[in-house]
């Protein structure tokens, strides 16, 4: 109980509200500190047969089911090494079989070749999707660290001053980095000089994801990384034309997975680890010759983990800037080619929509496809997927029979009043579905009030809409702080403070470079640099 903090209370007022059996489960685990068995508890939509009595022990079952620092007993970061080595044993049997796709044999019977037929035609798709490769590369910087720009010492202009890295592939395409800013305030740096630092691959480090394991993810050298961005960009727009909107997936994949919630017309899809077994076999085998050359360039074909070095059998992981790209492509890909073999229509935006690993199909191409993604090494989140039933689940939109069902997750426990404010947002968001609906489910009321009392008087009162998220408490119109000022109306919120760097700290030709890029001068604020909090007025129609 302890490992709550202050947040206990409210938690405990939560489940007593919820009044079912698991609620009574969850409370007693809690009470008795039994925190590794909480987090192994699972909830199985199957079971059910209303959206309440699902809901009500979805939202008791992942209240804390992914609270980092819970004292579970498990080493996350231990989990997490062990994933990577186990899709490393996927990916390397993958490979294996994919070697005889790539040299057209020896196949051992007619079922080899159909397989070796419907691959080849997965092949052309892809081909046809892509068309011809741009001649010339363009990049960008990602908002992480690479593998010599660490914590919050990797801004743009941290990249740009520290000496560039690349692996021994990507030097061939030295001639577009040459063409940047970038390089050449490098050039004029008298420690660099104009070559790159040369590094064999990637970097492995892990940061939080559940109480059950880390996030693995695989640190790019900063040009591989920085190109790899740009190569994102070119899969993303040749996927725009085929219909596949990365830059909405989400919204429509919870639009599908309601409407599929309650006629069962569609089936939605997950995968376990998906950018770990993409394997470097199968990318070779589907992508065109000049795309793979200039992918297969740009990946990290090492990782050092723990300082061992270990050579790649994946393609690229997490944290390569291509990646969520190309497991798109591949997946809509295999999708596309599956229900033409079956003679099932299918309309992508429609009945059939990709986004990374969350895949949406006709009902019918469940099975099918499951089978051609185990084939192609990839498998299956058992717990996530759904091809009958009441329930349905995409992009972190969760419905049961066309009834929002989704939980709210406490991922870390609050210690400042911005933490609190999210936790009482999400409480709201259980008790009205809709934030700013005036119907509030008086179970989670005890939990909702108690959460407000944890927050200064002056943090309070900051009431307002749900479109202005956390800066506000989520609360109807008659509690909003409003004033109006040249006939606009204002808001007072609970505003971040950012950390300003100013450019300043780097030299000038660095500085002219990140211009020339298009940052402010104004200075720059690393990732999650927020210097404190303070209440502020902010415009809102």
């Amino acid at each position: 109980m302890d490992a709550l903090g202050n947040i206990s209370g409210i938690v405990f007022k939560l489940l007593e509200d919820l009044n079912t059996p698991r609620s009574l489960s969850v409370f007693l685990l809690i009470k008795n500190g039994e925190y590794g068995q909480l987090v192994n508890l699972d909830v199985d939509p199957l079971h059910y047969n209303s959206p309440d009595s699902f809901r009500s022990d979805a939202i008791a079952t992942d209240l804390l089911r992914k609270c980092a620092g819970l004292p579970t007993g498990i080493n996350t970061r231990e989990v997490a090494i062990k994933t990577f080595f186990d899709t490393e044993k996927i990916c390397c049997n993958s490979n294996i079989r994919f070697l005889r796709h790539i040299h057209n044999g020896p196949f051992e019977s007619p079922d080899d070749m159909r397989v070796h037929s419907f691959y080849a035609r997965v092949k052309e798709r892809i081909r046809l999707i892509l068309g011809t490769l741009p001649s010339s590369l363009d990049g960008r910087f990602g908002p992480g660290a690479t593998f010599n720009d660490r914590g919050q010492r990797s801004v743009v202009l941290d990249k740009m001053s520290s000496h560039a890295t690349i692996t021994p592939g990507a030097r061939c395409l030295l001639g577009f980095y040459h063409q940047t800013a970038w390089s050449r305030s490098q050039v004029s740096d008298p420690l660099f000089k104009s070559d790159p630092l040369t590094i064999r691959g990637n970097r492995f480090l892990t940061v939080p994801k559940n109480a059950k394991t880390d996030r693995g993810i695989a640190v790019e050298p900063s040009i591989n990384g920085y190109f790899q961005l740009g190569v994102g960009s070119l899969i993303r727009k040749r996927l725009n034309r085929l219909g596949i909107d990365l830059q909405h997936g989400q919204s429509l994949h919870r639009l599908l997975a309601c409407k599929s919630s309650y006629d069962g017309s569609l089936a939605t899809m997950d995968l376990t680890s998906a950018s770990d077994t993409i394997c470097r076999q199968l990318v070779r085998f589907l992508l065109p010759v000049d795309w793979f050359s200039l992918l297969d360039s740009l990946r990290s074909p090492t990782t050092l983990i723990d300082g061992r070095i270990v050579a790649l059998e994946k393609f690229s992981s997490m944290g390569n800037g291509y990646t969520f790209e190309l497991e798109t492509l591949i997946f809509c890909a295999l999708a596309l080619e599956c229900a033409s073999s079956l003679n099932i229509d299918v309309q992508i935006g429609s009945n059939l929509s990709v986004y990374g690993d969350d895949i949406i199909v006709p009902t019918e191409l469940f099975k099918p496809l499951r089978a051609v993604l185990n084939y192609s090494g990839f498998s299956l989140n058992e717990k996530k997927s759904f091809g009958s039933g009441l329930f349905r689940e995409s992009c972190g939109g969760d419905f049961f029979h066309g009834v929002p069902v989704r939980a709210h997750f406490i991922k870390e426990i609050p210690h400042e009043p911005q933490h609190i404010i999210t936790l009482a947002n999400g409480i709201r968001k259980l008790a009205t579905h809709n934030v700013d609906s005036h119907l509030f489910d008086p179970r989670f009321l005890r939990a909702w009030f108690r959460a407000l009392e944890l927050l200064p008087s002056n943090v309070r009162r900051l009431r307002g809409p749900a479109a202005l998220g956390d800066l506000v408490i989520h609360d109807l119109p008659e509690f909003w702080v409003t004033r109006t000022r040249s006939s606009i109306r204002q808001i007072l919120v609970y505003h971040p403070v950012p950390r300003v760097i100013p450019l300043a700290r780097w030299g000038p030709n660095v500085q002219f470079a990140a211009a020339l890029y298009g940052i402010s001068s104004a200075g720059v604020t690393p990732r999650g640099g927020v210097s404190g909090y303070r209440n502020r007025w902010v415009c809102f129609s």
